[in-house]
């Protein structure tokens, strides 16, 4: 029985999960330690812009390994 997933597509799935975790790393912070206190870092470009940037790529890399498919091995004998 073969498996449908290859070496190559669990790699680009890990990596995809690596940038969703790293994603959500930079949008930790940026609170404020007192609440009656306004803390403007929560609106840096790190938290508001960046970070969803790279949980996007993360889930589009997913749906990449997902969809992934080798070339079959007959048309790489034939070229």
């Amino acid at each position: 029985m073969k498996s449908t997933f290859t070496k190559k597509n669990y790699y680009i799935l890990v990596s995809g999960i690596i940038l969703i975790a790293l994603g959500y790393i930079l949008m930790i912070g940026g609170g404020s330690k007192d609440p009656n206190e306004f803390n403007p870092e929560i609106f840096s470009f790190q938290r508001i812009t960046l970070a969803p940037l790279v949980c996007l790529l993360g889930f589009v890399t997913i749906i990449v390994a997902i969809m992934w498919r080798p070339k079959s091995e007959s048309a790489q004998v034939s070229k």
